[in-house]
């Protein structure tokens, strides 16, 4: 039987202070092959987050079936921070995907960061990536770590805004040891990068305030809109990884909701992949001296304006266009790269 009335119904309303959110799915079954250092690893993730973001953040652990030592030092976190107010979880793994969507799902803010457990942040990375919100108001998803390959993946509406709004051109790469430090990090035996790369990006103009920003990015780090989770897929992920789920979920409603999809010109996060190495040390003790993120002013935090449907199929005509490897280096020599260097 119940008594009384329950007093939240006359406190309805749900007001939060603060508007980032940051999402760290994270799974260390054990200690040992694969995964000998990747605690140490992870504990280097959460603390640079700690020390780098802004006062109205707040940060999600999803715990995969974790290790119970790793599972005790998030809750230890979790004790120690107002920053992370979030701990979930799982006796399963239910992979990456599934964690973000119960996360984001569950919280208001109006941009959500997704970060695997092995980035390693640097100051400044929450307002390069909030600023570029701010100065593309039709952006959907920013990195924090440029690349030089993205410029065609789920980019139809950015070759449509160049086309419409903006410009493009390539621009020497400010950080190419970033990119080498990215491409070891994946320990493929194969690089990523050619040296093209680690010398030119493509970048994409603003043509109204005359803002930057690096065509394309990667997901390992990214920070999205609300709206790609609010008006994206509702459906779960059957798959933990690869098999094209990130592109589905994330990718895929991104691009389809008429979003441009961005990186910062600037490296501010680093990929560490599964061993501590020594300059992943030194660029933590570099956290500790340098000046923490600063809040932007929400009014700035202008509302999504998408590209509309006609915008995004000319833009995938395009990006089938430039597959063509003849347009395709025909088209990066106009954009500025030598007849030699275009590819």
């Amino acid at each position: 039987m119940r008594i009384g009335t329950n007093p939240e119904k006359n406190n309805t309303a749900i007001r939060i202070e603060n508007y980032h959110r940051v999402i760290v799915p994270v799974y260390i079954p054990n200690f040992e092959g694969y995964f000998e250092e990747s605690f140490k690893v992870f504990q280097l993730c959460l603390e640079s987050l700690l020390l780098t973001v802004h006062h109205k953040t707040r940060i999600t652990i999803y715990n995969n079936n974790c290790h119970h030592d790793v599972k005790r030092y998030i809750d230890e976190k979790y004790n120690e921070s107002k920053i992370i107010d979030q701990v979930f979880h799982s006796k399963e793994n239910l992979g990456k995907i599934n964690a973000i969507l119960a996360a984001s799902k569950g919280n208001l803010e109006p941009l959500i960061t997704i970060t695997d457990a092995d980035v390693l942040f640097k100051q400044g990375w929450q307002n390069a990536v909030e600023e570029l919100f701010c100065s593309f108001p039709e952006a959907g998803m920013v990195s924090p770590v440029p690349g030089s390959k993205a410029f065609s993946g789920y980019t139809a509406n950015n070759w449509a805004y160049s086309l419409i709004k903006g410009a493009l051109s390539f621009q020497d790469v400010i950080d190419p040891d970033a990119l080498r430090k990215f491409d070891a990090s994946l320990g493929n035996e194969k690089k990523l990068y050619s040296p093209i790369h680690l010398k030119k990006y493509l970048v994409l103009k603003n043509k109204r305030n005359g803002k930057e920003a690096v065509m394309g990015c990667g997901h390992f780090v990214a920070t999205m809109r609300r709206e790609v989770f609010d008006k994206g897929t509702n459906e779960p992920a059957f798959i933990k990884i690869q098999d094209g789920v990130e592109g589905k979920f994330i990718d895929l409603p991104n691009e389809k909701l008429g979003f441009l999809r961005l990186a910062s010109k600037k490296n501010f996060a680093f990929h560490m992949g599964n061993t501590v190495e020594s300059w992943m040390h030194e660029e933590f003790e570099i956290l500790k001296t340098t000046t923490r993120n600063i809040e932007i002013d929400v009014v700035n935090l202008k509302k999504a304006i998408a590209m509309n449907s006609v915008s995004t199929s000319i833009g995938r005509f395009v990006v089938r266009l430039i597959a063509n490897k003849t347009i395709k280096k025909y088209l990066f020599n106009y954009l500025g790269l030598s007849s030699d260097e275009a590819y």
